[in-house]
C-alpha cells in the first residue's frame, strides 16, 4: 500500500489494516531521508518485535506496543546524532527508558548499569569507566546522588555522599591502597581534586581478613534447518514422569533447541549472550565486576530452569532426585546395589551450564584474568623460568621420587637410556592430555580432563612398579606439578 505522503507498506493485512509481519518506509522531510521498519503489526500499528531504522541513523531493535517502544529493546546511536556515540539495551515503557538498562557511552568511555525512570538515570546503579574507575550507588534526576562507593584503578576507595556526577559533597571516608584512612567532610570533583576537613589515620596493623573482604567487593531455511525444526516441534516426555531412563532425551532436546536460533529457547540464549557480552566486554571489562558477572550467570540458570520446567512439568525441583523407571515384574529381584546406581540428582547447573557457559565464558574469563593480573604475571614468570630446565633437573627440583623417573624408553623392543639433558621427553601423553583443558568450559568437563591425565600418568609409571601399585598424594602431587608445568 502507498500513501500520498510517500509512505509505503508491504506485508500482511487484516480488516483493511496492517496486521502481522510487514515492512514500512516513512519519509522524513527534515532530514531528507526515510525511516524504515521491519517487524510485527497489529490493528494498523507497530506492535510486537521489530527493527526500526531512523533517518538520523539510530537503530532500535526490540519490542513495540501500539506504535511505541515498549518492553525490552536495544537502541544504537546514529552517525548524524549530535550526541555522543552510544548504545542502550534495556527496558522501555511508552517510548521512554524505564526500568533496568545498560547504557554504553562509547565517546566518554563510561558504562551505566542500573535503573531508569522516564528517560533519566534514577535508582540503584553501577558505573565503570575506561580509566578503571568504579562507582556503586544511587542516581536521582540523571545524576549521582546520596551515599555511594567510588574505587579508582589503584584501589583508592571513597565511601560518602555524592551531589552530582563524580562530585563529592558531604561526609565520607577515603581509604588508600596501603590501608591509610582520611575521614571528614569532602567537597569537589573526583578528577579535579578534593577539599577536605578531617582526620588522617595510619593503622599499624591491617587485618588480612578485612583486606580480602575489600578486594572481594571490589529468514530462508535450508533443508537441514527445516529438519531440525521439525524434530524440535515434538517435545519429548511432555507431561510424562521424568525418570533416569528418559532424562537423556530431555537433555538432548535442550541442547538442540539452544543451538537453533529459530527456536524460542535458541533465540533466548542468543539474546542473553548478546546482553551479557555487551555488559561485561569493552568499557565494562572492569575487574570489580567479576562478582556481579558470576551472580548474573547464576541468575540466568535459575530463571532458565523455571522455563525448562514449564516445558517439562515433571522435572524435579533444583537439587532433587530423579527416580528410576518402575521395575517390571521380571526384574523385581535386582539387588540394592543396582538400585543405588540408578539414582540421579538434577540441578539447574548440571543441566544448563553446559549449554550456557561455553558462550558466556570469554567475558567471564577476561574479568577473572583482570582480577588476578598481578598473580598471573608472577605465575607465568615462574613457569617460563622452570620450563627452561631439562626433564631430570625439573623432576629433581619438584621432588618427584626417582622410582618414577622414566630414564629408559623402549625403541624397537630394545631399552635405550634417555639422555639426562633431554627436554619434553617424559610423560608426553599426560602433558598432551592436560593441554586439552583449555578447550573445555564447564567444571565437569575440566575435571574429566584432569581424571584422564591421572590415568595417563598411571599407565606410564605402571611398567616401573609392582602390579598392585596404588597412588598416594605425596607421590602424585609432585609428578602432577611436573605435568602442569610442561603443559
Amino acid at each position: 500500500m502507498k500513501w500520498p505522503d510517500g509512505r509505503t507498506y508491504s506485508g500482511n493485512f487484516k480488516n483493511g489494516l496492517e496486521d502481522g509481519y510487514g515492512e514500512c518506509i516513512i519519509p522524513n522531510k527534515v532530514l531528507n531521508k526515510p525511516d524504515s521498519y521491519q517487524g510485527h503489526w497489529k490493528d494498523g500499528k507497530i506492535h510486537g518485535f521489530g527493527k526500526y531504522k531512523y533517518a538520523s541513523g539510530e537503530v532500535y531493535e526490540g519490542c513495540f506496543c501500539d506504535g511505541q517502544r515498549h518492553g525490552y529493546g536495544m537502541l544504537g546511536s546514529g552517525k548524524l546524532a549530535k550526541k555522543s556515540s552510544s548504545v542502550f539495551i534495556g527496558h522501555w515503557v511508552h517510548d521512554r527508558k524505564t526500568g533496568y538498562g545498560v547504557y554504553d557511552d562509547i565517546t566518554r568511555g563510561e558504562k551505566y548499569m542500573g535503573l531508569w525512570l522516564d528517560e533519566q538515570r534514577h535508582g540503584s546503579a553501577m558505573v565503570v569507566t575506561q580509566h578503571g574507575v568504579y562507582f556503586e550507588g544511587t542516581f536521582r534526576d540523571n545524576k549521582m546522588s546520596g551515599p555511594g562507593l567510588l574505587v579508582s584503578d589503584d584501589d583508592t576507595a571513597f565511601h560518602g555522599e555524592f551531589s552530582d556526577d563524580w562530585t563529592i559533597n558531604g561526609k565520607g571516608v577515603l581509604s588508600l591502597a596501603n590501608g591509610d584512612c582520611l575521614e571528614g567532610l569532602f567537597s569537589g570533583e573526583w578528577t579535579a581534586g578534593l577539599k577536605v576537613v578531617g582526620t588522617y589515620t595510619k593503622p599499624q596493623f591491617v587485618d588480612e581478613a578485612e583486606n580480602k573482604e575489600r578486594n572481594s567487593l571490589l529468514p530462508d531455511l535450508s533443508r537441514s534447518q527445516n529438519k531440525v525444526l521439525e524434530c524440535l516441534e515434538f517435545i519429548p516426555q511432555h507431561g510424562e514422569p521424568v525418570t533416569t531412563a528418559n532424562y537423556d532425551n530431555i537433555r538432548r532436546y535442550l541442547i538442540k533447541a539452544c543451538e537453533t536460533p529459530l527456536h524460542p529457547l535458541g533465540w533466548l540464549v542468543e539474546t542473553l549472550v548478546t546482553v551479557y557480552r555487551m555488559t561485561y566486554v569493552g568499557v565494562g571489562s572492569n575487574r570489580r565486576l567479576l562478582r556481579q558477572a558470576v551472580q548474573e550467570v547464576q541468575a540466568y540458570l535459575t530463571h532458565f530452569y523455571s522455563i525448562v520446567r514449564f516445558l517439562f512439568p515433571r522435572l524435579p525441583d533444583d537439587g532433587d532426585i530423579i527416580p528410576d523407571p518402575p521395575a517390571s515384574p521380571s526384574k523385581g529381584r535386582c539387588n540394592s546395589n543396582t538400585a543405588e546406581q540408578g539414582v540421579m540428582v538434577v540441578s539447574c547447573s548440571s543441566l544448563l551450564l553446559p549449554l550456557l557457559l561455553p558462550r558466556l565464558y570469554p567475558p567471564l574469563f577476561t574479568l577473572y584474568c583482570l582480577q588476578e593480573e598481578p598473580e598471573e604475571a608472577q605465575y607465568w614468570e615462574h613457569i617460563l623460568r622452570l620450563n627452561k630446565q631439562p626433564d631430570q633437573s625439573l623432576l629433581s627440583f619438584l621432588g618427584v621420587q626417582e622410582k618414577f623417573w622414566p630414564v629408559w624408553m623402549s625403541i624397537l623392543g630394545e631399552k635405550k637410556q634417555i639422555v639426562s639433558s633431554s627436554k619434553d621427553a617424559c610423560f608426553v601423553s599426560a602433558v598432551e592430555t592436560l593441554q586439552q583443558i583449555s578447550t573445555t568450559f564447564t567444571p565437569s568437563d575440566k575435571l574429566l580432563v584432569i581424571q584422564k591425565t591421572f590415568e595417563e600418568l598411571t599407565q606410564e609409571v605402571k611398567p616401573m612398579l609392582a602390579g598392585n601399585f596404588l597412588w598416594c598424594m605425596d607421590d602424585l602431587l609432585p609428578l602432577f606439578l611436573y605435568v602442569v608445568l610442561r603443559a
